[in-house]
């Protein structure tokens, strides 16, 4: 296949990463963007960075658990469902709202495997069900647990105001890309997942430095993730900053903190080793909202702060 007909089965792919990074990149640094803390441009370019290398480094295990849904085995099969995961973002992203892009890549499967007569796997369907559940309330208890933490810290520690605002605005850029980091490892198998099983690219060595198809197809995901989040994710960033969440700089720090561990205990491979090494059950390594994961993480706000 020549790199023309590849880039256009994969431009659906593409149009899904851009719709992503438009549209979730809002879930690292809305807040933080919102609370006036962060430049726009200083988190769209730290967002970029860091949801390339999550992507490529850390994309391989969500994205092998959402391939296990549906046997989208052909290209053109995965073109369609894409482009139709893609649709679903933009629309939702054009007029401002956050949007799961874990639901639409999954309704989008489950209609070509109704189209295609391919069968839905039913364990899979029930796991990736769970984590819509588990995810908003997991990050309403990260998020409680980490504000409990944070608050005992600056009552004990009792920093000067300009210090404090210092601290606030480096801890929110850290978490952010800690964020990016994990929404670009646990996302990018919404992105590209679709695609792992017909990959037209081969493997191939760069001196010692061993590149397989899958991280090739992560990697255009990431870039297509990045280019979304730098020239449309602005206006999202803003409702979830102060239309939909207004939150105070810690807060903001204490949510995207919570969402990224969401994120990142659903797409460590290293996490499932260890729990299985330990003969504990192990969490599955599924794509889920990023959506979901902010907004539980914003729950406490109300809990906590009155709201």
């Amino acid at each position: 296949m020549d790199a023309i007909a590849i880039l256009i089965f994969l431009s659906s792919g593409l149009f899904l990463g851009w719709s992503l990074g438009a549209n979730d990149a809002a879930n690292v640094f809305g807040t933080a963007v919102g609370s006036r803390m962060v430049k726009f441009s200083t988190a769209a370019f730290i967002c970029s960075i860091f949801v390339i290398i999550g992507a490529v480094v850390g994309g391989a295990g969500a994205a092998a658990g959402l391939g296990e849904l549906g046997a989208v085995n052909t290209i053109a099969g995965a073109f369609t469902a894409a482009f139709a995961a893609a649709l679903t973002v933009f629309w939702m992203t054009k007029i401002g709202l956050p949007v799961s892009t874990t639901q639409a890549v999954v309704g989008a499967i489950i209609g070509w495997n109704q189209f295609s007569g391919s069968i839905t796997d039913t364990d899979t369907l029930i796991k990736i069900l769970g984590t819509w559940v588990a995810c908003p309330i997991l990050g309403a208890i990260f998020a409680a647990g980490l504000y409990l933490v944070v608050i005992a810290i600056l009552d004990r520690l009792r920093l000067h105001l300009l210090r404090l605002d210092l601290y606030t605005r480096a801890g929110l850029i850290l978490a952010g890309a800690f964020g990016s980091l994990a929404l670009g490892a646990n996302n990018i198998g919404n992105v590209m997942g679709v695609f792992v099983s017909s990959s037209p690219f081969t493997n191939f060595n760069i001196g010692s430095v061993s590149i397989s198809s899958v991280q090739q197809l992560f990697l255009m995901g990431g870039i297509a993730i990045a280019i979304g989040v730098y020239t449309y994710s602005k206006r999202v960033m803003m409702t979830v900053g102060n239309s939909l969440m207004p939150l105070s700089p810690v807060a903001a720090f204490v949510v995207v903190v919570a969402h990224s561990l969401v994120l990142y205990i659903f797409s460590s491979t290293g996490l499932e080793s260890l729990l299985a090494n330990a003969g504990l059950p192990t969490i599955p390594l599924i794509p889920v909202s990023s959506s979901q994961a902010v907004v539980g993480g914003g729950y406490w706000h109300w809990t906590f702060e009155g709201y």
